[in-house]
């Protein structure tokens, strides 16, 4: 091989990105696999020999971009991925990348590394062939990197300012229970006995389509987990949120045999159907409303997602959102996740312009923070997006398969 290591440049929004490329690094190959916490980490180590490995999303760009000018000056070999670098693989070579992986990264990143010498190929295609989940382990007992499992990749729904069915896929696969439970039991073992778990829909595990649930399935996988050692289950939860049209008697009767929690997560997003219809989420208000109603009828509440900020939404669909949270706080007792729209690179709505936050905006949700019943990072979102804004522009990958084609 080339490379006697691979170092990556970790983050906070990078962790579970990183455990599953080391772990699949690390089942095929005999290779020093080191983090970094920050660049001066990186230059300690020989430029002979080593790659420096960037998984990041949009909001790090500018960051990103300045070592890798230093690290590519220094000599050093830099790979990217992730999904910035899914969105604007040209964009990242630029700046001095190397090579750029985009879409699925595991298998890509195991051939590229296995090499008897330096390839000639720069973009790494990962959207045409997808990896089977199970082909690859969830965690990396070597390195004792454990996070929760990802049991489901890709999203089926085309939402616009969501990068997900970009990066993973529009076809939802499913980690197997066998493989699921395997990995439950390592983490147990090293006495992590917390299951959670990572998917882009938690009640659509096992599903055709990732949205119609399959309780029977979600009972099987909840049981064997538990079996497994697993002495509390969060499912449903961040990561592993729902969407409305998931939520049925079945599955929450289910769930609530396992689960440490009495609430679940819902992505809403509006509470204004032409914002929903223009932002492409798939669900209307009444169906959201009606989840709620099957949550508190099983005795769970929700905390459910808000995006604010549209530059397209008028002052009539602020206040029909203004009205719903209010609603749906005083019937169903709901709790609110607030987030700042950002126009994301590689997604429909990437050149909109920033989210930006009115007066009313922060009156309403400052009066909700007040009385304990919201949370989110909206604030710190609102200047991440002016950051973001600048940097959306259309992939320039020519023949390469699109980041936005449906899979």
């Amino acid at each position: 091989m080339v490379f006697e290591r691979i170092v990556f440049r970790s983050s906070k929004t990078n962790r579970y990105s990183v455990t599953a490329l080391t772990a699949a690094i690390l089942s095929r190959l005999s290779i020093d696999v080191l983090e970094a916490k920050s660049l001066e980490e990186i230059l300690q180590l020989p430029v002979a020999g080593t790659v420096v490995a960037y998984s990041f999303m949009s909001f790090d760009f500018e960051q990103v971009a300045t070592e890798i000018d230093v690290l590519s000056r220094s000599g050093y070999t830099v790979i990217t991925g992730g999904p910035h670098a899914s969105a604007n693989p040209r964009q990242l070579l630029e700046v001095g990348a190397h090579y750029v992986f985009i879409g699925d990264g595991e298998q890509n990143i195991v051939h590229f590394l296995s090499q008897s010498q330096l390839p000639e190929e720069k973009i790494y295609d990962g959207i045409s062939e997808r990896v089977n989940l199970d082909d690859f382990p969830a965690v990396c007992e070597q390195k004792k990197l454990f996070m929760p499992i990802e049991i489901s990749r890709g999203c089926s729904f085309s939402c616009g300012y969501c990068q997900t069915p970009r990066l993973a896929g529009k076809i939802v696969r499913h980690r197997s229970i066998d493989a699921i439970v395997e990995a439950q039991k390592t983490m147990v073992k090293h006495g992590k006995t917390v299951a959670r778990f990572i998917t882009p829909n938690a009640f659509g595990y096992g599903s055709k389509n990732g949205v119609t649930p399959n309780p029977e399935v979600i009972d099987e996988l909840l049981y064997k987990v538990k079996v497994a050692g697993a002495k509390e289950i969060y499912f449903g939860t961040f990561p592993s949120d729902v969407r409305p049209e998931s939520v049925t008697p079945e599955v929450l009767k289910v769930i609530k045999k396992y689960v440490n929690h009495d609430y679940i997560v819902i992505g809403a997003q509006s509470g204004s159907n032409r914002i929903l219809k223009m932002i492409q989420r798939g669900h209307t208000v009444e169906q959201v409303e009606q989840a709620l109603e099957v949550l508190a009828e099983q005795g769970f509440y929700a905390k459910v997602d808000f995006i604010f900020g549209f530059p397209f939404e008028t002052r009539e669909d602020v206040e029909e959102t203004f009205k719903f949270i209010e609603r749906i706080v005083k019937r169903y007792h709901a709790k609110i996740h607030a987030h700042t729209f950002m126009p994301l690179p590689g997604t429909p709505l990437w050149d909109v312009g920033p989210g930006q936050l009115k007066d009313f905006h922060y009156k309403f949700l400052g009066r909700l923070a007040a009385q304990g019943i919201l949370d989110g990072y909206w604030l710190k979102q609102q200047t991440l997006a002016q950051k973001v804004a600048k940097l959306a522009i259309k992939d320039v990958a020519g023949k390469l398969p699109s980041i936005n084609s449906v899979e």
